[in-house]
């Protein structure tokens, strides 16, 4: 099949009920429940995930909740409750900021903020993100981040985020995403209910998602989609127009960012079919070609893809468990020379 446009179509309805009967199955044969619990923001990946929930369980067996904090745009809760309402579920919600606070998410991630930015105070209305750059197809730019601070007057500051402060900064707003995932098991295990997660194919496959946090759930219906096969899906499922136009934002930093801005760095439209290119061993000429690119700039999204897949590969492991010798069939001296001649190569 020649390369172009066309390859990311899929069979909606056909796709649907694919995912409607997997749900069924494992969640009444290999959980023995009879429901499931999933968080939802107003984005069209949880919406797509409610949709084909309440499809598969009836509306009364699905558990939504929302679970907004401080830093939240006011328009999540508004399009959560919305979507929730229009396929007939009953919204929970959750404000995580109290959470929050006891974790001492918004402290510790301020306090990497003000060694770049001194000036930089939240409750006086100052905002903040990190940013990578824009410009892949263009320049080999690594994904090096950049902190932004929006004064209350509106002024924008930018400068180049080092590792000490961005490793800070995403682990205490990592906080949110574990939070999050802590109470939809929760209200998932007061009901006897299963957890549903509501990952696409491209934050799993890529990394962008946090482990033990929206990374976390029995069930992942679509992982398997890139990102505008979700939207064909929405549309078959009647998402609200108003949440399928809204672009696919991380709201997690109270400044507004896109994926695209915090993660991707390219449009899904261009990205995925990039990306398909690159896992279905179709050459650089071929995709620049179909899609009106340089081989060059081709194979620097082809570069970007592999290098976040080797770099976010530990998010993806389960965890590793140490066998004893007889499980092993090795001695266990031969594990601790191993770890020894690791430690000096």
């Amino acid at each position: 099949m020649t390369f172009g446009t066309h390859v990311l179509q899929i069979d909606a309805a056909v796709e649907a009920e694919r995912i409607i009967t997997w749900l069924q199955h494992h969640v009444i044969r290999t959980f023995h429940r009879q429901g499931v619990a999933l968080g939802i923001s107003g984005g069209i990946d949880s919406s797509v995930t409610l949709a084909l929930c309440v499809r598969a369980f009836g509306p009364q067996r699905v558990v939504a909740l929302m679970m907004p904090e401080r830093d939240s745009d006011p328009e999540t809760l508004h399009l959560s409750e919305m979507v929730a309402r229009h396929y007939g579920v009953e919204p929970i919600l959750e404000d995580i900021t109290p959470v929050l606070e006891g974790f001492g998410c918004y402290r510790r991630r301020d306090e990497a903020v003000r060694r770049i930015f001194p000036e930089y105070d939240a409750e006086r209305g100052y905002k903040m993100r990190i940013v990578l750059p824009q410009n892949l197809l263009d320049t080999d730019t690594l994904n090096v981040f950049s902190l932004e601070i929006v004064t209350p007057d509106g002024e924008v500051k930018s400068k180049r985020l080092p590792p000490r402060e961005y490793a800070q900064i995403v682990a205490a707003s990592n906080f949110k995403q574990r939070t999050r995932m802590a109470l939809v098991y929760y209200h998932a295990e007061v009901r006897n209910y299963t957890v549903v997660g509501t990952p696409n194919k491209n934050e799993h496959d890529q990394g962008f998602f946090v482990k033990y946090g929206d990374g976390g759930a029995d069930l992942r219906p679509i992982v398997h989609l890139y990102k505008t096969q979700v939207y064909q899906l929405a549309r078959y499922l009647e998402v609200p127009e108003v949440i399928q136009r809204r672009p696919p934002t991380s709201d997690t930093y109270s400044a507004p960012t896109t994926q695209q801005e915090f993660f991707f760095r390219l449009p899904f439209e261009m990205m995925d079919l990039l990306w398909y290119a690159q896992e279905h061993n179709v050459s650089p000429d071929d995709a620049a070609q179909a899609l009106g690119l340089t081989p060059v700039q081709v194979q620097r999204a082809f570069n970007d893809f592999a290098r976040k897949q080797r770099t976010t590969a530990y998010l993806r492991m389960p965890a590793l468990e140490l066998r004893s010798p007889e499980q092993n069939g090795e001695p266990v001296e031969s594990v601790e020379f191993r770890r020894n001649e690791g430690a000096r190569t």
